[in-house]
């Protein structure tokens, strides 16, 4: 025995409307829910790399950038900040830097992928103060050998240009470098060795 329901477009339409209705519940729901799942902002500066441009950043200037919730000092260094570099190894504690933390890339004097630009963590190795960027040489309150660099007014830690540790101060090792790379011919991806 068959039965045949009759046909009842008044039906059809109620579900056809309530499918609708459900399906656009469903992904309002969806979609905020998705977006959560993205890393916040946060969450990006304690852990995620940091894209720096290195337009308008003259010969000389320091821009300073956050990583992972510490300050990271972008140099470019001049032609004479390089000259420099080459000048004092002997005041220096670990001048091919064997003890400190960098890519193995920043292996060398001026411990960077490119000699014109330093990357480096802004945080002294002695206590975990922020360094000033004191590029003149000779500053009278530094003394006059100083070759210009970074200097620690906590407890008088000193880092040349290259972030390098000067002998019989606190700071046991030099400024670490991070992990860092180009995503172009002026864009600095700080936190990945991915290089353009």
């Amino acid at each position: 025995m068959s039965t045949t329901v009759p046909e009842d477009p008044e039906r059809r339409t109620w579900l056809a409307t309530a499918s609708l209705t459900g399906g656009a519940g469903v992904l309002s729901t969806a979609v905020p829910f998705v977006a959560s799942m993205a890393p916040s902002e946060r969450a990006k500066a304690i852990g995620a790399p940091v894209e720096v441009d290195l337009h308008g950043l003259a010969p000389g200037e320091l821009r300073t950038v956050e990583w992972r919730g510490q300050p990271v000092f972008v140099l470019r260094r001049s032609g004479a900040m390089l000259e420099a570099l080459a000048g004092h190894d002997e005041w220096l504690a670990d001048p091919q830097s064997r003890r400190s933390a960098q890519p193995e890339f920043a292996r060398n004097a001026g411990r960077s992928a490119r000699p014109e630009l330093g990357v480096l963590v802004g945080i002294c190795t002695h206590l975990g103060c922020i360094p000033t960027f004191r590029p003149t040489p000779g500053a009278r309150d530094i003394g006059p050998a100083w070759p210009g660099g970074f200097f620690c007014p906590c407890h008088g830690s000193k880092f040349d240009l290259a972030g390098r540790v000067f002998k019989n101060v606190p700071a046991p090792t030099n400024l670490t470098v991070p992990p860092y790379g180009f995503v172009g011919p002026s864009r600095l991806l700080i936190g990945s060795e991915a290089v353009a």
